[in-house]
């Protein structure tokens, strides 16, 4: 707080101590420091700390010096302030809005004056933000934009336009600079004010005719996209209830202009097409063919006359811009979309192409053959609007289109197949199907995807760049006669100077970025959205081999995540990963498609997951606490079924203990209750190198093997190796490698079998060990020694 008191300090002090005609310069750099202090301008002025007192001497100081500003003789000075007023205003927020009326009154003064054209435009820009910022607060409606927004419309429109004091119509200027800062600000306001814009809304109708309507390359393409959508904002200042019928008829007014424009424009040819609507089978007037094409009243939509064919295709094509841009802007109300007259003027237009394949057009004999081959030069024009049209209507319906998908998608492939080496067309078309195949592109049969193989293939060509004959090239540089057998006339110098000159251009021409990333975004989708069971072998390996060779991280991700299917009689497609993670090895997404670190999700409860110590210790207590007998029935043996389940069926590693009831552990896993394999014959060659964990168990506590059923381990036909007795009063927990097979001498004893190696039986061990050795006795073999073998058998020596 303590840097922004002193940042607003300095800015106050340099407003005040350097002089007017020096401001301009520094005024980025003011207008960044006030931006800087927004807390502190947007913090309430209480004055009840000193400190506090002092920040609000210093914002009011400001205010009366930009108020000052505003007021100043020098455009230098009206410049800054109009610059820092809206860093001000923007930093400050409700603080500063509801004592900005008296900078609104400046700011529109100084529309009114003769200052630079940057100043004019800047101080409709800071208006229309004051008002965009005062419209979520309704008393700083009430307070300023209500009183302020009208004479703000008025001093604007007076940029633009000039209003003859007996019409009630405005004609436009020529050449004016304000045009596209004005008509931004107003469709930014209209929708948010339509009250207020009312009284207004003809005299601006009259200035958007003027704008539309002209077919020579007057406004550039941004001044008649403002102006579309300010034409059909228009709607919300009709009367209440009434906008959404407004708009309806808007649309309704454009397309029939359309039509009426087009029965010219398409004069040299005779149409196939025939209207679904009964009102435009007969609404076509009369036409003198001996006159220059063109169109002498106002249309439906008021638009004023053009002439020659130019004229016509231009203002087809800005009335079917507008036609989107209806399907784009946002509405007041819930309108109705008029799909099927829409539907029906894209199928006149691009009903008429440019003859090609055998295809042929019925000529009208009474126009000249110019006027239709300049016709087939502009239809492209015309077929991209259409396009476009498409695709809006599309992305509008989103789900909703999937009724219509098909027949614009039988349009679209009609225009393509003809029009194809329109670059312009190429783009279109591969924006419109991908649009088409994300909500139609599971649903599609294999004839459909058939038709879409030409425009596949064409996007893998745009994507490459072009092939040369290199190798006819070195041919005819190697062979002298050849040379002089060419013809000298027509050869270029400048080639054989630099070779690559040609090559160059060539790719350049052929190689924008507007075609490449929609032939790439349509490669994506193919292989996103289309059942890629129904593609041909040799399509996808031309897919995949484009993909390869232009390394686009989306469209190789796109063919990775979706792999030929397994289909009978096909054989095994190769993935393109390899290529995927040598071109991107540092990438998040390539590095989780190739190594997942997914955890393993386990359906046992309690596995993985958070254990209370204090339930673990109780159980603990529960099994010490649990009565042990250690005295064993004489009818205990081997063979005999044991009161605990049988949970192993190896005997690779089991420890015998002489308990009527059994403990169990609580470093046992879930696992272990899992059943084994069966237990391999003494004749099976054991595993080298396999080692059985040890369990572990608690002082005093021995774990109660489980016995193998009487089926596997009868002594009729148990082959394993013997193992030497121990008295039962004697017990081990030894650990060896599986298979393991143990065996009794007598009821009253228990034995574990020594561990195999490789052919060589390892020798048997008594378990219970003294200090005198016996000839009987053979040492104990320890496969796994550690300090817990060693305290057991010190404690079974004692």
């Amino acid at each position: 707080m303590a840097s922004m008191s002193m940042s607003l300090h300095a800015v106050n002090h340099r407003l005040t101590n350097i002089p007017v005609k020096q401001l301009p310069p520094i005024a980025s750099c003011l207008a960044t420091s006030l931006s800087n202090c927004g807390e502190l301008l947007s913090m309430p002025q209480n004055q009840k700390s000193k400190s506090e007192s002092d920040n609000a001497v210093q914002v009011h100081k400001l205010m009366t010096r930009l108020a000052s500003l505003l007021q100043d003789k020098s455009p230098e000075g009206r410049w800054t302030a109009v610059v820092l007023v809206k860093a001000v205003v923007e930093a400050g927020q409700w603080e500063i809005l509801r004592g900005c009326e008296p900078l609104v009154r400046g700011l529109i003064a100084i529309l009114a004056k003769p200052d630079p054209n940057s100043t004019k435009k800047m101080a409709v820009i800071t208006l229309t933000r004051i008002f965009h910022l005062t419209y979520q607060y309704p008393t700083l409606v009430r307070e300023i934009t209500t009183p302020s927004l009208p004479s703000f419309i008025t001093s604007a429109l007076n940029l633009i336009s000039v209003k003859p004091p007996s019409e009630s119509i405005r004609k436009l200027k020529p050449h004016t600079p304000f045009l596209e800062t004005v008509l931004n600000a107003l469709g930014e306001l209209i929708a948010r004010h339509p009250t207020i814009f009312r009284p207004f809304s003809s005299q601006m109708h009259s200035i958007l005719q003027a704008i539309i309507s002209s077919t020579s390359p007057v406004f550039p393409q941004t001044v008649l996209a403002s102006a579309e959508r300010l034409f059909i904002s228009l709607h919300h200042c009709a009367p209440k209830n009434t906008s959404g019928e407004e708009w309806k008829n808007a649309c309704q007014m454009t397309i029939a202009s359309i039509h009426g424009t087009a029965d010219y424009v398409l004069r040299a040819v005779v149409e196939q097409w025939e209207s679904v609507d009964p009102a435009l089978r007969h609404a076509s007037r009369p036409q003198d063919y001996s006159r220059e094409v063109g169109d002498n009243g106002p249309d439906t939509l008021g638009l004023s006359s053009w002439q020659g064919l130019d004229a016509g295709v231009s203002r087809l094509v800005v009335l079917l811009q507008m036609l989107s841009t209806c399907l784009t802007t946002a509405t007041a109300s819930m309108v109705t979309i008029p799909v099927g007259s829409i539907l029906d003027l894209t199928s006149r237009l691009t009903a008429v192409v440019v003859p090609s394949d055998g295809r042929s057009i019925q000529p009208n004999p009474q126009i000249s053959r110019i006027e239709r081959d300049h016709l087939f030069a502009e239809l492209p024009r015309i077929h991209v609007g259409c396009m476009e049209l498409l695709f809006n209507l599309v992305k509008t319906f989103e789900t909703g289109a999937v009724s219509v998908t098909q027949t614009i998608l039988e349009q679209t492939l009609w225009v393509y197949r003809a029009e194809k080496f329109s670059r312009e067309i190429r783009v279109s078309t591969y924006d419109l199907v991908n649009t088409l195949l994300t909500r139609m592109g599971p649903s599609l049969t294999k004839p459909s995807l058939s038709s879409l193989t030409d425009p596949i293939r064409a996007s893998c060509h745009d994507l490459l760049p072009p092939a040369h004959d290199q190798g006819a090239s070195a041919k005819a540089a190697s062979d002298p006669k050849g040379k002089t057998k060419s013809n000298q006339a027509t050869a270029n110098a400048d080639s054989f100077l630099n070779p690559g000159l040609k090559q160059s251009r060539q790719s350049t021409a052929s190689c924008s970025s507007t075609l490449k990333r929609a032939a790439s975004e349509l490669l994506a989708a193919v292989l996103m959205h289309a059942p890629t069971e129904y593609l041909s072998p040799s399509l996808r390996a031309e897919i995949d081999r484009t993909i390869i060779l232009t390394s686009d991280k989306h469209t190789m991700l796109a063919s990775v995540l979706n792999p030929v299917p397994a289909v009978k009689g096909r054989g095994v497609s190769a993935s393109i990963m390899p290529f995927l993670a040598r071109s991107f090895p540092a990438d998040m997404e390539v590095e989780g498609l190739i190594r997942p670190r997914m955890p393993v999700l386990a359906a046992t409860p309690g596995f993985g997951g958070y254990v209370d110590v204090e339930e673990e210790d109780e159980e603990e207590d529960e099994d010490v606490s649990a009565p042990v007998s250690r005295t064993v029935p004489a009818t205990t043996g081997f063979l005999q079924p044991s009161s605990t389940p049988n949970l192993h069926n190896d005997l690779m590693d089991m420890d015998v203990s002489h308990k009527s009831a059994a403990a169990i552990n609580k470093r046992s896993l879930v696992e272990d209750s899992r059943p084994r394999p069966p237990v391999p014959s003494s004749a099976e060659k054991a595993e080298p190198n396999v080692q059985s964990k040890r369990p572990r168990f608690e002082n005093g506590l021995t774990a109660v093997s489980s016995q193998p059923s009487l089926s596997r381990a009868s002594p009729a036909t148990f082959t394993g190796t013997a193992a030497v007795s121990v008295p039962s009063s004697s017990t081990t927990a030894t650990s060896a490698p599986p298979p393991r097979v143990a065996s009794v001498n007598t009821p009253s004893t228990t034995t574990i079998g020594g561990p195999l190696s490789g052919s060589t039986v390892a020798q048997t061990t008594s378990t219970d060990i003294g200090e005198d050795d016996s000839d009987d006795d053979l040492p104990a073999l320890n496969v796994d020694p550690d300090t817990e073998d060693e305290d057991e058998d010190e404690t079974m020596e004692d």
